[in-house]
């Protein structure tokens, strides 16, 4: 039905004038426009039942054209309505949602209100009731027991009522009970005796008990906290706070501690004894099962052990401060000691040097200056101050509260200790105590150390204590429970104890922060240099032992017997070319040698036995010039060459201590060999002094080598020869040089024969006679380079001739020719001397050092190194150091934040959280 609407609609619109202007338009014209804009208004409707019979009065409506543009607003305006109608009903729906769930959730947490209160209450009235209950169970009647002449009272009143028995049993005994009013009075005067005995005081009472224990485990952790921060570094960042005892050298300081130790072990002496910083830790060591605990003390960086007596502790105390010298007469270096005993709380306390006003004649004048910047350096925060003042001194004029004053204006970390307070009235003694003129925030402790009546000698921790106990017990009035005074050295010791738990809690959190950042800095440092790499010192030790085996064993490859062999023979080739200059070359017959070996026709056995004679001698010399001992020395000086080069490399340049204990021990193993290889080397080539026999391939093997030999020999005269020449000025020159020294030893001749043929009176004429011309000419240096090159020059001619020798076919003939070629034969007898000195060198000396030297590595490099000796050697290189120290430092970081950690879950699970005011009640708990 639609699509034949638009059909029509579009054949009106085909059929009209649009342009007619609407002024001229008919009534109908204007009937058919308001239709057609009916038609395409978007409210329109389409109903299904709507008739369209009359479809003929359409024909001549004019209606506006429908394009595709105008679809889409057609569209929405025809789901407008629905659309909004939706969404206001959603709306509607959450919000009455949104006030249901408000409405669930406020009633429920009324309810939850209402139960709690409920429950709060019923707690309160249980605990209440539990308390109530405990203390009434709690409480202890006094026991009462009855005077003898009460008894007899009692006794004398029942046998005089015996005559009244006639009534009923019980009415009688009643009666018969009941004192005089004499007797009553009596009995309530005794009665009030009784209780008026006194009771037990506050200290001992056992609840104290938990919370001391609390208090003395706590403050133990965080020494332990302390001392490993103190290895770990020195900064003010990583530092818990510790208790500085200061004070005049008069004030009683030295008492004080000691009084709190409960020994005497501080040093003692007219001068001043204590001239360096004693960090003294006092750690409570609980009694043992048998019930005797042992005192005893500790010096960690002296390793000492235990030392019981304390008297000992005192003169090492004394010994380590008389040290310094009196020119210093002060030291910033602490002295470290722990004591250990049943009778100490845990404190960490630090003893300086007392202040003084003026110094000795011994002593160096800025000694004042020196102790307070000593003082000042430990007094700063976070550590507490303990002012140690006497009590017959105005406190104005005391040091330790004057520096103190510097450091901490408002005294919240000082506690004053007054001493010597039996030396004045009880009244002055209090006005101190209270602290109205000088006010410090910790407050003043009254002490008796050292009470005057007693000796040096007496004044024990015992004496000390009673003496005390007795002062303030009779000036109870004054020092008593009643007041808020704290005296005594037992209220010292809780004091300290408190006050140093509460400043080490209290910087708790800004110590965990500050080892917090310092282990990230430390891991992230490990992970970027080493890649979290852990070495330790025994690791590195082994790995310097097994990188020198393996050292050892490359280096061992230059002692093979080839090697060897050629070693031994270029030695016993020097000492051949020295036997064929001393038995031949400088023989006034050498040249008829020559001749002889270039005759042709000349039989070996028609040469002169002359000759034969020589070459014998040259063998026998050969062997008899020590080749035994000069083979075994060439060795161990390899040998030593060797180690030396070993320990002189890396890692050994950071350990100068091993290097010289290698190079110790293998010397020692090479004199224990050297003689035994050297007989038995010098027993193997005697047969070689008599008797030599050459295979004819051994002689030509021998000849070949001497040739080479004189060549180099020859090479080397001529380098020697031009090196002269370039020096002196060129050939020239070096010819005018020889001819002048000739022409000097010509005249050293003529002189010397004339000086044999004169007679001794004409001697100085004939001296002073003939001068050489020329005669400063030439230098001395340059004389001396025309000497040597006169040498070269005839040793030159000796070689070359000797040379031509080897290469003639008499030399080439075979091992029956050696009388005419002694080198060629010499060249082979030290070819047989080097392979068997080879040989047995390599069997007695070689072998047995190759044995021997890595198994004294294990036992002199390791196995006789204790543990301190291992970290000393690792700690040698710089880099294992470091590498050592950061991750040390790493580890003890996490041992702190770990130990921290706990602490702080400690304090957090000893402190337990109020209960919530809030609820129905909350305003009446």
């Amino acid at each position: 039905m639609l699509s034949n609407l638009s059909r029509r609609l579009e054949g009106l619109k085909l059929g009209g004038h649009p342009s007619e202007s609407s002024s001229n338009a008919s009534p109908a014209s204007r009937r058919r426009s308001q239709l057609s804009t009916l038609v395409m208004s978007p409210g329109l409707r389409l109903h299904a039942r709507a008739p369209l019979a009359r479809s003929h009065a359409l024909r001549h409506v004019h209606v506006r054209a429908i394009s595709y543009s105008a679809l889409p607003r057609f569209v929405a305006g025809a789901f407008r309505v629905p659309i909004a109608g939706a969404t206001v009903g959603a709306g509607a729906l959450g919000y009455a949602n949104y006030k249901f769930e408000e409405f669930r959730n406020q009633s429920t947490a009324w309810m939850n209100t209402i139960q709690d209160s409920a429950t709060d209450l019923y707690d309160s009235a249980s605990d209440g009731l539990k308390s109530v209950t405990a203390r009434a169970s709690e409480v202890q009647l006094p026991e009462l027991q009855t005077p003898q002449f009460l008894k007899n009272l009692f006794a004398s009143s029942g046998q005089g009522s015996k005559q009244d028995q006639g009534g009923s049993g019980s009415e009688g005994q009643s009666r018969g009970q009941q004192p005089t009013p004499e007797d009553q009075a009596a009995i309530a005067a005794l009665i009030a005796a009784t209780l008026s005995a006194p009771s037990v005081s506050i200290e001992d009472d056992p609840r104290n008990g938990p919370r001391t224990d609390e208090l003395m485990h706590l403050t133990r952790k965080l020494i332990e906290i302390r001392s490993i921060l103190l290895s770990i570094d020195q900064s003010d960042a990583l530092k818990l706070p510790s208790i500085v005892v200061i004070g005049s050298q008069s004030s009683g300081k030295s008492s004080v501690l000691e009084a709190i130790v409960g020994q005497e072990f501080l040093p003692k002496g007219n001068n001043m004894v204590t001239r360096r910083p004693i960090e003294l830790t006092l750690i409570h060591n609980p009694a043992s099962t048998s019930g005797e605990a042992a005192e005893y003390g500790e010096f960690p960086a002296l390793g000492l052990g235990r030392i019981s007596d304390f008297s000992q502790i005192q003169k090492t105390l004394t010994d380590l401060n008389l040290a310094i010298p009196s020119s210093e007469a002060v030291s910033n270096e602490p002295i470290d000691l722990r004591i250990y005993s049943p009778r100490v709380p845990d404190l960490t306390l630090i003893d300086l040097p007392g202040y003084v006003q003026i110094s000795s004649l011994d002593q160096p004048e800025t000694l004042k200056e020196k102790i307070a910047a000593l003082c000042e350096k430990y007094i700063r925060e976070p550590n507490i101050i303990l002012a140690v003042c006497a009590a017959d001194v105005d406190l104005a004029n005391s040091p330790a509260l004057r520096a103190s004053r510097k450091v901490d204006p408002l005294g919240l970390r000082t506690i004053g200790v007054i001493t010597k307070m039996d030396l004045v009235p009880p009244d002055q003694g209090v006005g101190i105590l209270s602290g109205n003129r000088y006010p410090l925030h910790l407050g003043y402790v009254g002490v008796v150390c050292k009470p005057k009546g007693y000796g040096s000698s007496d004044s024990t921790a015992v004496v000390a204590q009673k003496a005390e106990d007795n002062f303030f017990g009779a000036h109870k009035e004054h020092f008593g429970t009643s007041t808020s005074l704290m005296v005594g050295t037992d209220t010292l010791r809780r004091r300290l104890m408190e006050v140093l738990e509460s400043s080490m809690a209290s910087s708790l959190h800004g110590i965990t922060n500050a080892v917090q950042l310092e282990l990230e800095e430390a891991t992230y440092q490990f992970k970027v240099q080493y890649n979290d790499r852990r070495i330790t010192a025994e690791s590195y030790v082994a790995e310097t032992v097994d990188a020198l085996k393996a050292r050892f064993k490359d280096y061992t490859n230059q002692f093979t017997k080839p090697q060897l062999r050629a070693k031994l023979k270029m030695m016993l080739d020097e000492k051949s070319m020295d036997v064929l200059e001393q038995l031949y070359w400088s023989d006034m017959r050498a040249a008829e040698l020559n001749s002889l070996a270039a005759d042709p026709k000349l039989r070996p056995e028609a040469v002169e036995p002359y000759w034969r004679y020589k070459l014998e001698a040259a063998s026998s010399l050969l062997t008899k010039s020590g080749v035994g001992r000069d083979s075994t020395h060439l060795v161990a000086e390899g040998l030593r060459a060797l180690i030396e080069s070993i320990a002189t490399g890396e890692p050994f340049t950071y350990h100068p201590g091993a290097a010289d204990r290698l190079i110790q021990f293998s010397h020692k193993i090479l004199r224990d060999r050297i003689g035994v290889t050297s007989d038995q080397v010098e027993n193997c080539i005697k047969p070689f002094k008599y008797e030599v026999e050459v295979e004819p391939q051994e002689w030509e093997v021998g000849r070949v080598k001497a040739v080479d030999l004189f060549e180099r020999e020859v090479g080397m005269c001529e380098s020697k020869l031009k090196d002269i020449r370039k020096r002196v000025g060129g050939s020239r020159r070096l010819s005018s040089l020889i001819s002048y020294v000739k022409t000097l030893e010509e005249l050293e001749r003529d002189r010397t024969a004339k000086r044999l043929a004169a007679p001794a009176s004409e001697t100085l004429d004939a001296d002073n006679g003939d001068e050489p011309p020329d005669q400063y000419r030439y230098n001395p240096a340059q004389l001396l380079d025309a000497r040597h090159a006169i040498l070269y020059s005839d040793r030159l001619g000796i070689l070359k001739l000797r040379l031509a020798a080897l290469k003639s076919k008499r030399c080439k003939g075979g091992p029956e020719n050696g009388l005419l070629c002694p080198e060629a034969f010499l060249n082979v007898v030290a070819d047989k001397l080097a392979y068997t000195s080879a040989l047995f060198i390599n069997i007695e000396l070689l072998d047995q050092f190759f044995y021997q030297f890595p198994r004294e590595i294990d036992s002199r490099l390791i196995y006789d190194l204790d543990r301190d000796e291992i970290q000393r050697f690792a700690r040698e290189n710089p880099a294992v150091r470091h590498h050592l120290d950061l991750q040390e430092r790493k580890d003890k970081l996490e041992e702190v934040m770990k130990s921290l950690q706990s602490l702080v879950n400690l304090r957090k699970d000893a402190q337990p959280q109020k209960r919530r005011s809030q609820g129905l009640f909350g305003s009446f708990l």
